[in-house]
């Protein structure tokens, strides 16, 4: 499992995407969020899905996975708006590898459907 396992590719094992309702510290590294993910969401981390964290202004994300060789720790920054989040007050929601996508494109997730955005070519 490479990059495109925390990025959303397809044909990946493990299409669970779980975002966490409240914001995180971006201090935090893998292991603290690992102790986040068993300790303050009572979920196993070994389990193949994909952990997403946000900061205070959801204008970053991590996204925490764990295949048979390590950890995967992948940082996502937006340069302008926001990410669309879910409400704080829920631990945990979960999103498809589509909806995950959206996410990481900056884009309302919950408007599937609209046509998927172009990526940027830099």
């Amino acid at each position: 499992m490479g990059a495109e396992a925390v990025c959303g590719a397809e044909g990946v094992k493990g299409d669970i995407y779980w975002l966490v309702g409240e914001a995180a510290d971006f201090r935090c590294g893998a292991e603290r969020l690992l102790t986040h993910v068993r300790e303050a969401l009572g979920r196993n981390p070994l389990d193949g899905s994909a952990f997403v964290f946000r900061n205070r202004r959801s204008n970053r994300i991590k996204v925490l996975r764990v295949d048979a060789q390590g950890v995967w720790l992948a940082t996502r920054r937006l340069h302008e708006g926001r990410f669309r989040w879910v409400s704080a007050h829920e631990p945990l929601a979960s999103l498809t590898r589509r909806q995950f996508r959206w996410l990481c494109a900056g884009v309302d997730w919950q408007r599937l459907g609209a046509p998927m955005p172009l990526e940027k070519s830099v």
